[in-house]
């Protein structure tokens, strides 16, 4: 059960990981474009998973363009289709539920590069298509439908716009009932379909176009390689917006406010959070952006729903925090990741938006969590550490020095898995006549690439024979194949 259950886990991190990896293909190639697009749907750039409470969030697309308005859904698949799911039953699980006739559905292609889950590259050639041509095909009846995938799948429907898609680069010879390129690294005639059972698909390109591999060559919907520009008066637009009947449209009007460059108004944001009915996680980006700009009242509404009687809540207020960089949001997080009544993964999750500041002041808190009990917090501190190190290795060398038995294995964790601080640095910390200390920084130094200390090791054989006896034991066991090995 245990085995099968991690594989579960390895297979979910490996579709977010495909989805964030996607997401922020679209979000540089929108910027390469002279977009201005952020992230709308938190976490559609992370794999992060909050494994014992589980947010709801508004149903938003992606990435939201705040110079236009316009909105993409990012869909990062392995194998280019362009399908979604459906319910019919549930108008928030429709395919199209919160996605307005102007907004983008962007593809990329995310292929394998490693062993791990995580371990995707997004391909560069990202295609767009509007939200109101699927619409359209949908209607014309040009859209396969597939059987419900089953219970655990929620009984939904797949969605299916047919397409031909090049299987690499070449040059398109002839459009006639077939489209045929010549592909490029062999000078082979490829001959590809402009029908999928019964649908007739219209061609994307023309003869003589050069065409990239993963490009969409014939659909049922017109396809692009960028989005429209289009001038609106920011404050203004998003304004009218936070007046909308539609729940996505003011949860992406609070959030853009967090990036408008200029002063505005508060007076919208503050009739969102005081208005009763208006939904807590649009209430939640309208205070962020109030703290954003420094308005007090911003803070004490996020600080009020840390110590909310839902849980959910409180951790999306949390993760918020983590994107307000200042003291202020550090403080209110070391609060809630010292507060033994808060939740042991609200806790946690003040260490890792601690970790996603990146402020040097919160590193002594970091390392006192490691005298935790619960596992959870201990992990998502060290996970933090790590991250810290990029910017404040010598800090953490401090505290690896200073640290006590039960905080030591945590620091010792980020530092070998950082990798790149300074060897002589290290070893000056070290006490030779703490055993502790000296063990745990046998295992930095030993877990680190060879390659990168190689022509300094040698000199710590003269110094401290004991020390590098033990890293080259390390260094032995996790070069050898056998490393991680399993049985089954």
């Amino acid at each position: 059960m245990a085995q099968r259950s991690f594989k579960a886990d390895e297979s979910f991190l490996e579709k977010l990981a495909i989805g964030a990896i996607g997401t922020k293909k679209v979000l540089e190639n929108l910027t390469q474009q002279g977009h201005r697009p952020v992230e709308l749907e938190r976490g559609s750039t992370s794999y992060k998973i909050w494994k014992s409470i589980k947010i709801k969030r508004v149903r938003v697309p992606d990435i939201l363009c705040v110079n236009s308005g316009i909105r993409v859904e990012s869909r990062a698949k392995s194998k280019l289709v362009i399908s979604m799911s459906h319910s019919s039953a549930d108008e928030t699980r429709g395919w199209d539920f919160g996605l307005r006739d102007e907004d983008y559905v962007a593809l990329v292609v995310c292929e394998k590069n490693g062993d791990a889950p995580i371990d995707w590259v997004a391909d560069n050639n990202v295609q767009y298509i509007k939200v109101s041509d699927l619409r359209e095909a949908l209607n014309a009846g040009k859209v396969i439908q597939e059987k419900p995938k089953g219970a655990q799948e929620g009984f939904e429907t797949r969605l299916t716009w047919p397409c031909s898609v090049a299987s690499s680069d070449g040059k398109v010879i002839e459009i006639s009932n077939r489209l045929k390129f010549k592909r490029l690294s062999d000078n082979r005639t490829i001959s590809l379909a402009l029908s999928k059972k019964g649908i007739e698909l219209t061609p994307c390109v023309s003869e003589g176009q050069t065409i990239k591999r993963f490009q969409i060559v014939a659909s049922v919907s017109p396809i692009s390689h960028t989005i429209p520009k289009r001038k609106i008066e920011l404050e203004s637009y998003y304004r009218e917006l936070l007046r909308s009947a539609s729940i996505s449209d003011r949860y992406g009007a609070a959030k853009a406010y967090s990036f408008l460059d200029h002063q505005f108004d508060n007076t919208p944001l503050i009739d969102r959070i005081k208005d009763d009915a208006e939904h807590i996680y649009v209430k939640l980006e309208a205070a962020s952006a109030l703290a954003r700009r420094g308005v007090p009242f911003g803070y004490e509404f996020i600080k009020s729903i840390l110590s909310s009687d839902y849980l959910e809540h409180r951790l999306e207020a949390v993760i918020i925090l983590g994107e307000l960089p200042s003291e202020k949001s550090a403080k209110l997080l070391i609060q809630i990741l010292t507060d033994d009544a808060q939740h042991e993964e609200i806790r946690g999750g003040a260490a890792w938006a601690l970790g996603e500041l990146n402020l040097k002041s919160s590193i002594p808190s970091l390392v006192s969590a490691f005298n935790e009990v619960s596992l959870p917090i201990r992990i998502e501190a060290a996970r933090s550490l790590k991250r810290m190190c990029f910017s404040h290795a010598d800090t953490v060398l401090d505290c690896f020095r200073d640290a006590s038995e039960r905080e030591r294995p945590g620091v010792a964790w980020a530092l070998g898995k950082y990798g790149d601080w300074d060897l002589k640095s290290l070893i000056e910390r070290i006490d030779q006549n703490d055993l502790d200390m000296r063990q745990w920084g046998a295992y930095v130094i030993g877990v680190s690439d060879p390659n990168r200390i190689i022509n300094y090791i040698e000199q710590l054989k003269i110094n401290d024979p004991q020390l590098y006896f033990a890293v080259t034991v390390l260094w032995k066991i996790t070069s050898s194949w056998i490393y991680n090995l399993r049985e089954y």
